[in-house]
C-alpha cells in the first residue's frame, strides 16, 4: 500500500523517523594535583609500574597527606610529572617541596587507550597548543653591551615586567625574547618588587644574572590553570654548573675512593665529599675529582642524608653504583638561587638510551667484524637478582604460541630493575641454561626454582636479532656488565 505524507498528522511511519547519529564521547580532561610538602614531609603517595598496565599508576596516597589533599587519588595515572610528558616514557627526578602532576582517573585512562587517543595530544589541548615551558636563562654582562635586556614595567599590571632585548646581545644569546615577561630574578620574584627595586638588583649584578622568563601566550595559559610559573618547569639556557652522574662498576680493591663529611668553608653546613681518588680506580676512569660534592646515590637525592646511609645505600647496590656529583662552587650556585641542581641535570638523553651510551661498544670484541659490517652490536648482560618478599621484581613476556621470552615490566626499585633489567629485554639464559628457544611456561619453571637468587642473560631486543645474525655466540664470554643507574625513577 502506497504511503501518503499528511502534515496535519505528521509522520508515524517507523521507516521515515529520522534519528540524529549519536554525539561521540568526550575527550577525558586531566586534572591538575599540586602538591607541596614541608622540609623532611613525603608527598605521602607511590608511583609504580604494574602488570599488564602501560604507564605510571599511582598507589597508597596516605590520609592527609599532601598527596591527598592536593585531590591525589589511589589508581590515577600520571601523564607529566612539572609539565613532562612521562606516559610510557622514563620518570624525571623530582626535587623540591613542590610536584604537579596532571592525571586521568584509572577509568578514563583506559578509555583514552580504547579509543585511541593520542594522550600527548590530549596534554597539549589541556594546556593550550601555544603554551610553551618558562625559560631559566643565565645571563653573562658584555663589557660593551651590558646584560643586553631592558626592564619594562606593564602598564596598569602592578608587578608586570616585560623584557626588551639587544640584538645578538648577552640576553638574547641566554635565550631571552623580546616581549618575554619576566617572573623571577636571582631566585626572588619580581610580582612583590618595585620597578626601582629590581633596577638596583640588576645594578648589583656586577658579572652575571639568572632570570625566569616567559612568553605572554603561555603565561595567559598558566594564569588560566591557575598554575605558579616555576623553575621546576623550566627549560635551562646558558646555565654554569649541571651535576653530572657517575656510573662505577666495583673492582678487586673497591671502587678506589673515600666519602669524607666535612664543614664546607663557605657556611655552617656538612657535606658529604669525594676524597683520595685512587689513580687507575674505577672512580678515576668515571672522572671522579677530589673534593666534588655527592648530591645522590642511585638517582635518590643525598644531601639530607645521615653518612651512615649514604655508605650503606652504596654498599646496598653490590658491585655497581651511580653517584652524582658536582663541584662545591656549582652547589654555591645554586644554593644562592634557592634551587636543587639535581632539577638540571646534564643527562638530557631518556634514561635506557643514556644507559646504553655509557657502555663500551661490543664490535672491540667481535673477533674482527667490523662495524661496517654488522653495525654496533649489542652487549649482552649478566643480570644478578635477589628474591625478596614480593619475588625478583620483574614480569616475562612471550609471543603466544612462540618459543622465546623477553621481560615485561620491571618494578621500580625492585630487584630486576636494580640488576640492570630494562623493560623489552631478550632473555637468553636463565642460571647459565640457554632457553631462546624454550616456551614461556618452561621458562617460568626455570626462575621459580631459583630460591634465593637468579642468573639472567640478556640482551636489549632492538639489537637481539642483529647480534644472532651476526654468528656470534650469545654467550657470558662476551658479557660487559652494565654500568647503569638502577633507581634512576622515582618512588615518591
Amino acid at each position: 500500500q502506497r504511503f501518503t505524507f499528511n502534515p496535519k498528522e505528521g509522520i508515524d511511519n517507523p521507516a521515515l523517523v529520522i534519528s540524529d547519529d549519536p554525539e561521540p564521547d568526550p575527550s577525558p580532561v586531566p586534572r591538575l594535583c599540586q602538591i607541596k610538602c614541608k622540609e623532611g614531609q613525603s608527598f605521602g603517595f607511590h608511583l609504580r609500574m604494574e602488570r599488564s598496565c602501560q604507564g605510571y599508576v599511582v598507589r597508597q596516597v596516605d590520609p592527609w597527606s599532601p598527596a591527598a589533599l592536593s585531590g591525589l587519588m589511589d589508581g590515577d595515572r600520571v601523564l607529566e610529572v612539572n609539565e613532562d610528558f612521562v606516559d610510557n616514557m622514563e620518570f624525571p627526578r623530582a626535587c623540591g617541596l613542590q610536584l604537579f602532576l596532571l592525571v586521568l582517573k584509572g577509568e578514563e585512562y583506559k578509555e583514552a587507550l580504547a579509543q585511541g587517543l593520542d594522550l600527548q595530544a590530549l596534554t597539549r589541548t589541556y594546556r593550550g597548543e601555544t603554551c610553551s615551558r618558562p625559560r631559566l636563562c643565565h645571563i653573562t654582562r658584555d663589557p660593551v653591551l651590558g646584560l643586553g635586556i631592558s626592564i619594562i614595567p606593564i602598564e596598569g599590571q602592578k608587578g608586570q615586567y616585560m623584557l626588551s632585548t639587544v640584538s645578538e646581545g648577552p640576553a638574547k644569546r641566554a635565550g631571552v625574547r623580546s616581549g618575554d615577561r619576566l617572573v623571577w630574578i636571582n631566585g626572588a620574584m619580581v610580582s612583590t618588587l618595585t620597578h626601582s627595586a629590581i633596577s638596583k638588583m640588576v645594578k648589583k649584578c656586577s658579572v652575571h644574572v639568572t632570570i625566569l622568563v616567559i612568553d605572554r601566550e603561555s603565561e595567559a595559559s598558566y594564569i588560566r590553570r591557575k598554575l605558579p610559573i616555576l623553575p621546576i618547569m623550566a627549560g635551562s639556557h646558558n646555565l654554569p654548573h649541571r651535576p653530572t652522574t657517575m656510573h662505577l662498576v666495583q673492582g678487586s680493591d673497591g671502587y678506589g675512593f673515600l666519602l669524607r663529611q666535612e664543614k664546607l668553608t663557605s657556611g655552617r653546613r656538612i657535606a658529604n665529599l669525594l676524597r683520595e681518588v685512587d689513580v687507575g680506580s674505577p672512580a678515576e676512569e668515571a672522572g671522579m675529582q677530589d673534593g666534588d660534592l655527592l648530591l645522590a646515590v642511585n638517582g635518590q637525592p643525598s644531601e639530607s642524608m645521615e653518612h651512615e646511609d649514604i655508605v650503606r645505600a652504596v654498599r646496598k647496590s653490590g658491585n655497581q653504583v651511580s653517584l652524582t656529583t658536582m663541584p662545591i662552587h656549582g652547589r654555591d650556585f645554586y644554593t644562592q638561587l634557592g634551587l636543587s641542581p639535581l632539577l638540571f641535570h646534564e643527562d638530557s638523553l631518556p634514561e635506557g638510551e643514556r644507559m646504553r651510551k655509557t657502555q663500551s661498544p661490543c664490535t672491540e670484541i667481535q673477533d674482527g667484524l667490523s662495524k661496517n659490517e654488522h653495525g654496533s652490536l649489542p652487549c649482552p648482560r649478566l643480570c644478578v637478582l635477589e628474591r625478596e618478599e614480593s619475588g625478583f621484581g620483574f614480569n616475562l613476556g612471550c609471543v603466544q604460541h612462540e618459543p622465546g621470552t623477553f621481560i615485561g615490566q620491571v618494578v621500580v626499585k625492585g630487584s630486576g630493575h636494580r640488576a640492570g633489567l630494562w623493560e623489552g629485554d631478550v632473555v637468553v639464559e636463565v642460571n647459565g641454561q640457554n632457553v631462546e628457544n624454550e616456551y614461556f611456561e618452561d621458562v617460568v619453571m626455570l626462575i621459580k626454582k631459583s630460591e634465593s637468587s637468579l642468573k639472567l642473560l640478556v640482551v636489549e631486543r632492538s639489537g637481539y636479532e642483529r647480534l644472532k645474525h651476526s654468528g656470534l655466540p650469545i654467550t657470558p664470554g662476551v658479557i660487559l656488565h652494565s654500568t647503569q643507574d638502577c633507581a634512576d625513577r622515582a618512588m615518591l
